[in-house]
């Protein structure tokens, strides 16, 4: 059997289809990822801990919360990938929670940085199967004109982790210790992993892509999985695959460094407290992320029935206006200051003051989510979506997480020298640049879209 869904009975595939089953699904999916972000997420607010435990530099944390994430995560992406677009989704989405889960409750046993940097390659080892699959069977759940928003609401599931992951992380870090903090969310996931299996059936891959004509509701036609080599071959030719690829790395170097260091930025910057920084910045995450996303999703797929450009031009304009939004936000102190003379630079006026700014570039940041998923979905067949989107996560999360992450600690210590304590302040300066390069690149992709699109 080469597809789940070639034995499932009548009333499964029926149920699928409905519109109560299929929210139920994306509901289900959007949970799975919130783990998934509280998991590969939660090391951001037990930075200082860890720091203190082992004895770590900035650029040494850099590696641990990237490179030993992400070096697995992005390879093992593409062959399980690759056994996705061939089997059940669901079974291999169930595997992958249960390991990555396992492995982050492991890590509140390390006993060593050695170990750590192990259990977090573990870690990344389960989450390489957690999320191609999701996006191939939302895709198969929801019609094109509702794609991009139904993408856009299952990447809700990066802020309410990140949020999920900043709150729990560190209010349990700060009572009872990292290691328990580990535990606690690494436990969950493991028990939630049943509930994916027992309720989420796969649907027919492309059911809602094909022409009513070309194959009869009396005799739905699976689409058979093509070889990885026919992948490559259909969107290593198409400049809108690389222009998008590049382009959403571009930004996720800058997105995913600046989430895992934000936290150490208000402790030490903003003289928040370990459990004050665990509210404050998951609220940011969880406002200003949720507005972000769903506005990406929603104008991608009104502008996007004029032209299939707007997909990559949405985010290309929110990172434009991200840059100075994340700069004002981050010298809030100076802002007060010049209004009110002798304020506190971390008083209370500045700490809201710059809340408030940080909503708007946290929300920027990930309008690129529902657009660019949804447009790589359309550059090959419906049969060719989960090792598409296996592709554009390696080049994604490779580029993103493992130098993103390191390159805001590396510069972090390259700059202490000079800035001491506020080196980390200067580092995130320097990594605004990558918004810049993001935005050209999916200005670029705007412009071979159309051209590019499978229908």
């Amino acid at each position: 059997m080469t597809t789940s869904e070639a034995a499932a009975p009548k009333e499964a595939v029926e149920k699928a289809v409905s519109p109560g089953y299929r929210y139920y699904v994306l509901g289900i999916l959007i949970l799975i990822y919130m783990l998934n972000f509280l998991d590969r997420q939660i090391i951001g607010i037990l930075a200082a801990p860890l720091k203190a435990e082992f004895g770590l530099s900035d650029s040494q944390f850099g590696l641990l919360g990237g490179l030993a994430f992400a070096l697995l995560y992005s390879t093992l992406a593409i062959p399980i990938a690759w056994l996705a677009d061939r089997f059940s989704r669901v079974w291999i989405m169930t595997a992958a929670l249960t390991v990555w889960s396992g492995f982050t409750a492991l890590c509140g046993v390390a006993g060593s940085f050695g170990q750590l940097f192990l259990c977090r390659m573990g870690v990344g080892i389960g989450e390489a199967g957690g999320v191609a699959p999701a996006y191939s069977l939302i895709a198969d759940y929801f019609p094109k004109s509702q794609r991009a928003r139904a993408l856009a609401a299952y990447a809700f599931g990066i802020p309410l982790g990140m949020a999920a992951g900043t709150l729990v992380g560190g209010l349990l870090a700060a009572t009872y210790g990292w290691r328990t903090a580990f535990i606690v969310v690494g436990v969950l996931g493991v028990l939630v992993a049943p509930i994916l299996r027992l309720t989420v059936k796969d649907p027919k891959r492309g059911g809602l892509d094909a022409p009513v004509a070309a194959a009869p509701a009396a005799a739905p036609v699976v689409q058979k999985a093509p070889p990885f080599g026919e992948v490559l071959k259909t969107l290593a030719p198409k400049p809108s695959f690389w222009l998008l690829a590049f382009g959403a790395a571009s930004s996720s170097v800058c997105g995913y460094g600046v989430a895992a260091w934000l936290p150490s930025f208000f402790m030490r910057s903003f003289g928040l407290s370990l459990s004050q920084t665990a509210w404050y910045y998951s609220a940011i995450v969880m406002v200003g992320g949720v507005a972000g996303i769903w506005l990406g999703g929603v104008m991608a797929d009104r502008l996007g029935k004029k032209s299939k450009g707007a997909y990559p031009l949405t985010p290309a304009i929110a990172f434009l206006i991200s840059v100075p939004c994340f700069l004002l936000a981050m010298n809030s102190g100076a802002l007060v200051g010049a209004v009110m003379p002798g304020a506190n630079p971390n008083g209370a006026a500045a700490l809201t003051l710059a809340f408030l700014i940080f909503l708007i570039p946290t929300g920027l940041n990930l309008t690129w989510l529902g657009p660019i998923t949804a447009a790589v979905q359309h550059l090959g067949t419906p049969a060719m979506r989960t090792t598409a989107s296996a592709l554009f996560l390696l080049i994604n999360n490779l580029l993103g997480i493992a130098v993103g992450i390191y390159y805001f600690g590396w510069m972090s210590d390259l700059l202490r020298p000079t800035f001491g304590e506020e080196s980390l302040r200067w580092a995130i300066y320097t990594g605004m640049g990558f918004y810049l390069l993001s935005s050209a690149l999916l200005f670029g992709a705007s412009r071979t879209l159309n051209k590019d699109w499978v229908d």
